[in-house]
């Protein structure tokens, strides 16, 4: 029987799932009735991910990406493919440190890296990618031709062949394993929009080798409090969504409501009647856009298939041989994160960016040449205090320039006078706040590292002083 003919046959049972357990039914007819007015991003969610209606108008993030000189797409390379301009580098990079932080500090993996191109007739791979609908890069290499491969879509071909490689034992279980994998999928063209659909994304992935479901449990539950703290602190809009087997669901379901309990927020579930994946269950923070469009950040999969495919195995204490448990699990695209930033500044009332994320933290304008030198010294005092500061010494009147700092997002915006001349005392315009204050130097840097508390910090890479920094869009 082929895959088409087995999802074919696969029926699904849909239902709100509360944090007491309380299971509301829906189908596609009438789950707006029935979840009514109080769960309105379900509803989002449902219209464009399970409905697949889309917003029809374009996510207001890919203008303000261009604009704030942070991505943009490539030309001279394939559809959805980009460019990183210096400040979208920089939050890429804080973005990958936030990563790591969760999965070699908070979480202790082990940090591997293995190859793009894998031969699309290793049986492992092809069995495992086939689920992908040929959504794969095909390369032929110079010297055959005739032998293809394939660009990887997802982290795990290199891994699992590395761990199907190893010796594994019973005391090196639950194994976890980290690896930040750059992979490629050739999504439909009328799929693409901005960083919300593209072809070559970034993925942190933490897999965890488990002699059991039990084991393998506990993991999944880690990895998933982790991944809703990361959604909280970006401060986006999601809904959860589970997929699971309902064999699974009928065993577990006590164990997916302790995880809702954990967010603070009820998921949609749906039931499969028979297995359609290598997975018994997975779910996924389903991030929502400004404009009615969801897209999946951080999942985790309870994988039941594919250490039997790679022969991953471990020495039970009796010296058996026994196949593991594995639990995929990504903390998402970093460019998604990125759009989805991006699209929930669109419902503030003063657009912002993250301060810890901000490509620049503090501009400075001195009001003329002369206060140029003291405006350059405090830009000085705070980069060495980890804070990024540069200085707009351009021949632009004040205004404007305290204009053109708006229109990027600056969050504070230091003016440099006489009064600033030989005093410890700074005129502070924070972005968002009506009024100016008058702070100390240090009592300003202790506001900034408050902010930032616990998150990752790089310097900019950009000149110090704006009028030699390039201009890369507009």
């Amino acid at each position: 029987m082929s895959r088409e003919d087995v999802v074919k046959n696969i029926e699904s049972d849909f239902f709100l799932l509360k944090q007491d357990g309380e299971e509301i039914s829906f189908n596609v007819s009438d789950y707006e009735q029935k979840l009514g007015g109080d769960y309105p991003y379900l509803i989002k969610m449902i219209n464009f991910e399970i409905l697949g209606k889309k917003p029809g108008v374009a996510p207001p993030s890919i203008k303000i990406m261009r604009q704030m000189e942070l991505i943009d797409y490539e030309p001279a390379s394939d559809s959805g493919h980009f460019r990183f301009y210096p400040k979208g580098q920089l939050v890429y990079s804080l973005m990958e440190d936030w990563a790591s932080e969760i999965a070699l500090n908070r979480f202790g993996a082990m940090q591997i890296d293995t190859p793009i191109l894998y031969d699309w007739n290793h049986k492992a791979i092809r069995s495992q990618g086939e689920s992908f609908h040929e959504r794969h890069y095909s390369i032929s290499t110079p010297g055959n031709k005739e032998k293809e491969f394939v660009l990887r879509f997802a982290g795990d071909f290199g891994l699992f062949c590395m761990v199907g490689d190893a010796n594994l034992s019973y005391r090196h279980l639950p194994l976890r394993i980290y690896e930040f994998s750059r992979s490629y999928r050739y999504e439909k063209s009328g799929e693409l929009v901005g960083l919300r659909r593209l072809r070559g994304f970034s993925m942190p992935d933490i897999h965890s080798f488990c002699p059991n479901i039990e084991t393998a449990w506990d993991e999944y539950k880690e990895l998933y409090r982790n991944y809703a703290d990361l959604a909280d602190v970006m401060k986006v809009d999601y809904a959860i969504v589970f997929r699971v087997v309902k064999k699974f669901y009928e065993d577990y379901k006590s164990q997916i409501v302790e995880m809702l309990r954990y967010s603070k927020k009820p998921g949609i579930v749906e039931v499969l009647s028979d297995m359609k994946h290598y997975w018994a269950v997975k779910h996924e923070f389903q991030g929502l856009d400004s404009v009615g469009g969801a897209c999946q950040t951080s999942t985790v999969q309870l994988d039941v298939e594919d250490a039997e495919k790679y022969g991953i195995t471990y020495t039970t204490p009796d010296n058996n041989q026994e196949g593991c448990t594995i639990c995929h699990s990504s903390i998402g695209a970093i460019e998604r994160w990125i759009y989805l930033i991006l699209e929930a500044s669109q419902k503030m009332e003063v657009p912002q960016l993250p301060l810890w994320l901000a490509p620049i933290q503090v501009r400075i304008i001195p009001v003329s040449e002369k206060h140029v030198n003291r405006a350059v010294e405090i830009a000085g005092i705070l980069r060495k205090k980890k804070i990024r500061a540069e200085v707009d010494d351009r021949n632009e009147t004040v205004g404007k320039r305290v204009k053109l700092a708006n229109n990027f997002w600056i969050p504070f915006i230091l003016v440099i006078g006489d009064n600033e001349i030989g005093k410890d005392e700074l005129t502070v315009k924070e972005r968002g706040r009506p009024k100016n204050r008058v702070v100390k130097i240090n009592n300003f840097v202790r506001l900034i590292r408050q902010k930032t508390k616990g998150m990752p910090f790089r310097q900019s890479t950009l000149p110090l002083l704006v009028s030699r920094q390039p201009i890369f869009y507009g």
